[in-house]
């Protein structure tokens, strides 16, 4: 088994608000979480802690349970994971509030028999086949939301976590029935990677490749080396902004099983 990870702030002046982890236990098998946190507009959002301490948290209960509880299934844990973390906070800060701490969300989890995994919101998993083909894994809801109306912090709070809108883990653990869920036969499954959207830009914005060649450049260059490869577009004068940020926190972690 190989895994590799890394990632990267957005600006050296703001703490990076994504969180990685990847888990191997001895009883075999193994884990990997990515969660990118979600940089509130300015202002109030209820809560004294902040984005980075809200994703470590949950990513941290989130690696824990999947790795511990392999009897419950990823959607049970990530309930349990957003209730345990909205404990820690409860009783200094407004949970209520529609900008507290939030972050999409990936978690793929594997055994002798089964790949399982768990996406929310506009992060990206891939699933490699041993024949080579793969699959992208992807909860589209916020691409489908008008980017004219993402740009009204009013029209976007109306719809975060709201019917019709677009849904991440914050505070609610209900959410976890909203997330994308499914499972392949391990034998099915070559190499897995998660990619929070500041490294799969690479494809889905700058479309330097389809999904196939990022996992490519993974294999062959590392986390590093696909993050490396974004930076250096986002920096070329002659590239537009992707989205609101030239530079955004670039997360990746790739396993090969």
């Amino acid at each position: 088994m190989r895994i590799d990870l890394a990632t990267a702030p957005g600006s050296k002046e703001r703490p990076n608000e994504d969180w990685v982890s990847a888990s191997a236990p001895a009883s075999g098998g193994g884990v990997l979480v990515a969660l990118d946190g979600v940089t509130p507009p300015a202002g109030d959002d209820g809560c004294v802690h902040g984005v980075p301490w809200f994703t470590a948290r949950l990513g941290g209960r989130l690696t824990e349970l999947s790795g511990s509880r392999r009897d419950m299934p990823l959607d049970r844990i990530l309930a349990e994971a957003v209730r345990a973390t909205a404990g820690a906070h409860r009783d200094t800060c407004d949970l209520s509030h529609v900008r507290t701490p939030q972050a999409t969300v990936v978690v793929v989890r594997w055994d002798e028999a089964y790949v399982e995994h768990l996406v929310l919101s506009d992060s990206v998993l891939l699933l490699q086949a041993p024949g080579g083909g793969v699959t992208a894994v992807l909860d589209d809801r916020l691409d489908r939301v008008p980017r004219e109306v993402l740009r009204s912090v009013a029209a976007t709070d109306a719809l975060r976590n709201a019917e019709g809108g677009f849904f991440t883990a914050a505070a609610d653990p209900a959410v976890a029935a909203r997330a994308v869920t499914g499972r392949t036969p391990r034998a099915r499954v070559r190499a897995v990677a998660a990619l929070t959207d500041g490294a799969s830009r690479w494809t889905d914005t700058f479309g330097e490749g389809d999904w196939a060649e990022c996992l490519a450049v993974l294999r062959k260059e590392g986390a590093e080396g696909l993050i490396g490869r974004v930076r250096a577009i986002e920096s070329d004068p002659a590239r537009p902004s992707a989205r609101h940020k030239r530079h955004d926190d670039a997360s990746a972690v790739y396993a090969e099983l």
